[in-house]
């Protein structure tokens, strides 16, 4: 029997403290963009402030998608990415929400 392929999809929205400046929201901006480069796991990747739309959302999201659970564990756990996360996104991260979908 042939194993049914599948791809995971994280999904990470983050609220800013009301303390954070524009520049370290867009430092979060660019330093997350970097990893694609460093992450060869990273199939897909968009990051980005809420467009505003609808009212009672959350400032910015992270959608990264992967070829297998291990490729995000690799993501999820590279010191790269856990570095951004310490020095950009923890100082100014009021509110976080993550899932991992299997599609």
């Amino acid at each position: 029997m042939a194993k049914v392929a599948f791809m995971i999809r994280h999904i990470v929205l983050f609220t800013w403290t009301e303390e954070a400046t524009d520049e370290q929201k867009a430092r979060v901006v660019t330093e997350l963009r970097k990893l694609p480069g460093q992450i060869p796991q990273l199939r897909s990747y968009t990051v980005g402030a809420d467009a505003g739309v609808n009212q009672d959302t959350w400032d910015f999201a992270v959608v990264a998608d992967f070829d297998s659970v291990d490729d995000y564990l690799v993501y999820r756990d590279d010191p790269g990415h856990q570095a951004v996360i310490a020095e950009h996104i923890k100082p100014i991260v009021a509110r976080r929400a993550a899932v991992q979908l299997s599609l």
